[in-house]
């Protein structure tokens, strides 16, 4: 065993063991669409007296903090988003309404000396200096300027004076310069007689005098009350008490806020979810690992092996990381099991194609080479996923962003467990006599069936590159008029709106449900079913009152109706998302061509690039035709394409480019046609290995999966026949017109200078010299 083996098999055991022990001893941060919650996104707004930046959201964020710890809500998150945007995370609120209506209110408590009684002319706005407001009776009273502001508030605490038989009220403490001034309003209140109007102090919360209390005769004038201290009376329950003064103690918010984002998932769907996709991945894993030991023996065997340990490493990562699982997340993860195989594939092909030219060479030079030459090929295709897989973390929302974050860490992962660990194994195994004298056994010794068949039949499939881009011209015009003629259904993520889903204790037909929808005064839904319990509405408006009467008329026609799953987006922001998908799709074009044009020749970065649009439209296409619905899930699974597509695409020219160095005279068809033909083994394995994945998420993963693992089995499919009959002809047809002199050949890796002067001496022969 060589030095360097030695030092890949103690890294991958080294990193193997910390991954196991962080396995053991830590838990996964699981997102609300897994454990159940409410998320909201809360869009600050300008106010009289301050602008929604950085700093204003900041403090709002913190008030907001308050508010919900004190709600009791467990382990809940706060982060701000973008300049004006707060994220609000609430596991186990599955009724939003008291969360919604406490977070959003604004709170903007003061206090105001009472100038005397108002009239509806003041009331309409011709008081100069204050409000005029009704008191608590329904009386109008003449309110002078604020005072006093709720920020100036130390503590609120909700009281029940049972000797008194007042009742329930709230006690504020002030802060020191909050308490002078409250002495000071006082004092000034004092000085007019009792039974004045002018002797009261009214509190206002949010625009509504909530109390207005008379100063106590005892006070004199220009004294006041000196403990910096007052209680509101009132007619309040006991929760009317504690929701005022939890909003009091909270503070009054900077910024007024409003919800324009709200999700909320159930506990079972999540739990359903989670198991799902535990299966799912069992299943497509043991596949996976199947096909690929089938496809080349011991070595594949131990590939599998390594993919083992990369499921192992990669969910470390995700947990050391802290990173919020999401049920897109999960796929993504799910999902690079089976990409991990790509670079598994790609070196024992480039390894199989050595042995066989040098024939008599050792087994472990040849899976060296193969090693070495797949490096390229390797390092592209998993740089263009992970461009996608940046556009899904920066212009994508919510679930989306941990898909993206799952699928980078993936890849990464993956080509750790293929360079190091696969790596690792196989040449400790490539080292045993026994494995190299076998063919049979070690896998790459043999050329596989694919390749043999190929070989044998040597089909010229380039012969008129026009007549593969006419058969893609004819799928693209398919797809464009399903989505002229279907048109696209649009997700509430991309138009605003709600989506909620229910599951009833009863059957309920769509028609029932319909009516029962309209009879309650919502008679622009509508309402689907995905089984005979499960029932999904949709409205363009839609509080959280009306979701509760929503629920209550299906549940007289259904019996008891859970709620599974409530999206809320507001209309700014599905515009905005709406954008930023075009964002995403544009920026990953021109990205995926910048970088192309850079590593390769530039008819093959539009070619790749040409290949890439062929793929997305006729994956919006296939959509429109299904009527299956187009939202952030489907564009995680779309830029996932994207970064598929370009990977093949990137095999493929990367082939080119090495057999048209070496033979820079031969005509580019048949470079092409010679590269194409060696890596379709390849490209077939690899795809076969995601295709096992996906299978096992369409059918086992559940409704939640079942859009998202279509929408990437359709892609990969047309994926794979792109790379070669849309990108290579396309390629072909563009080097006619290019001036650009073939590649150049690239000094082999390791290759010294022939040594001169010196002469060496030859171990085996005693003194000679050579």
């Amino acid at each position: 065993m060589t030095r360097a083996t030695t030092v890949r098999a103690v890294l991958a055991a080294a990193v193997l063991l910390v991954s196991v022990l962080i396995t053991l001893t830590m838990s996964p941060r699981l997102g609300l669409d897994l454990q159940g919650g409410t998320r909201m996104v809360l869009q600050a707004k300008d106010s009289g007296t301050a602008k929604a930046d950085r700093e204003s959201t900041d403090r709002t964020l913190e008030v907001l903090r308050q508010r919900i710890d004190s709600l009791g809500v467990a382990e809940p998150v706060l982060t701000r988003s973008g300049e004006d945007r707060i994220i609000v995370e609430l596991p186990d609120v599955q009724d939003p309404r008291q969360a919604a209506e406490v977070i959003g209110r604004t709170a903007q408590l003061s206090f105001h000396a009472v100038q005397g009684p108002g009239t509806e002319e003041k009331k309409e706005g011709t008081a100069k200096d204050g409000p005029t407001l009704p008191d608590e009776q329904g009386g109008l009273l003449d309110l002078g300027p604020v005072q006093l502001s709720g920020a100036g508030v130390k503590d609120a605490t909700a009281d029940f004076d049972a000797q008194q038989g007042t009742g329930w009220s709230v006690s504020l403490d002030f802060h020191k310069d909050a308490g002078k001034k409250w002495t000071g309003l006082t004092g000034e209140a004092a000085c007019h007689p009792a039974g004045d109007e002018r002797r009261r102090v009214a509190i206002v919360l949010d625009g509504k005098v909530i109390s207005s209390p008379q100063v106590s005769p005892s006070v004199g004038c220009n004294v006041g009350l000196p403990s910096g201290s007052t209680q509101i009376t009132g007619s309040f329950s006991a929760g009317e008490a504690r929701d005022l003064a939890l909003l009091i103690k909270g503070g009054a918010l900077p910024l007024p806020v409003e919800i324009v984002e709200q999700r909320t998932v159930g506990p079972t769907l999540g739990a359903a979810a989670i198991d799902a996709s535990a299966r799912a991945a069992l299943i497509g894993a043991a596949a996976t690992a199947l096909f690929i030991t089938v496809m080349y023996r011991l070595f594949g065997a131990l590939a599998a092996t390594a993919l083992a340990a990369y499921g192992v490493i990669s969910y470390a990562v995700l947990v050391a990381l802290g990173v919020t699982l999401t049920l897109p997340g999960l796929a993504g993860f799910v999902l690079a099991i089976g990409m991990a195989v790509d670079a598994n594939v790609l070196v024992f092909e480039r390894a199989r194609e050595e042995y066989a030219d040098r024939r008599n060479g050792s087994l472990r030079s040849a899976l060296s080479a193969g090693f070495r030459n797949a490096w390229s090929a390797v390092a592209d295709s998993n740089v263009t996923t992970l461009i996608a897989a940046g556009l899904l973390f920066f212009l994508g929302s919510g679930p989306v962003k941990g898909f993206g974050v799952t699928l980078a860490i993936g890849v990464l992962v993956s080509m750790f467990s293929a360079l190091v660990i696969a790596r690792a194994l196989t040449e400790i195994a490539a080292g045993s006599r026994f494995v190299g004298d076998y063919r049979g056994v070690n896998g790459i010794a043999r050329p596989g069936r694919v390749r043999t068949w190929l070989n044998e039949r040597d089909p010229q499939l380039f012969r008129s590159p026009r007549r593969w881009l006419m058969v893609s011209t004819a799928l693209v015009l398919l797809a464009v008029t399903g989505i002229l003629v279907r048109g696209v259904d649009l997700g509430v993520e991309f138009t605003g709106g709600r989506l909620v889903e229910y599951s009833t204790s009863r059957p309920v037909d769509v028609e029932t449900a319909r009516d029962a929808i309209a009879a309650a005064g919502f008679t622009d839904a509508e309402v689907t079913t995905a089984g005979e319990h499960d029932l999904s509405v949709r409205t363009g408006t839609l509080d959280n009152d009306g979701e509760h009467a929503l629920r209550a008329a299906l549940a007289e026609e259904g019996g008891e109706a859970t709620k599974v799953r409530d999206e809320l987006i507001g209309p700014s922001l599905g515009d905005e998302l709406r954008r930023n998908a075009l964002i995403a799709l544009g920026v990953a074009v021109v990205v995926q061509l910048a970088y192309l044009a850079a590593r390769f020749r530039w008819t093959f970065a539009v070619a790749s690039v040409g290949a890439l649009v062929h793929d997305v439209v006729i994956l919006v296409g296939a959509f429109a035709w299904l009527g299956r619905p187009v939202d952030g899930i489907f564009l995680a699974a779309l830029l996932t394409v994207i970064g598929y597509s370009v990977n093949d695409s990137v095999v493929v020219f990367d082939r080119v480019r090495e057999l048209w160095a070496r033979n820079r005279r031969a005509p580019v068809a048949d470079v092409a046609n010679r590269a194409v033909l060696q890596t379709v083994p390849r490209t077939v394995n690899t795809g076969m290995g995601a295709l096992f994945i996906l299978v096992a998420l369409a059918v086992l993963g559940g409704d939640s999966l079942a859009d998202f693992a279509l929408a990437l089995l359709i892609g990969i499919c047309v994926g794979t026949y792109s790379s070669v009959m849309t990108a290579v002809p396309g390629a072909l047809l563009l080097e006619r017109s290019s001036k650009a002199p073939p590649p150049a050949r690239k000094r082999a890796p390791g290759r010294k200078k022939k040594a001169v002067g010196r002469p060496r001496r030859d171990p085996a022969d005693n003194g000679a010299r050579v």
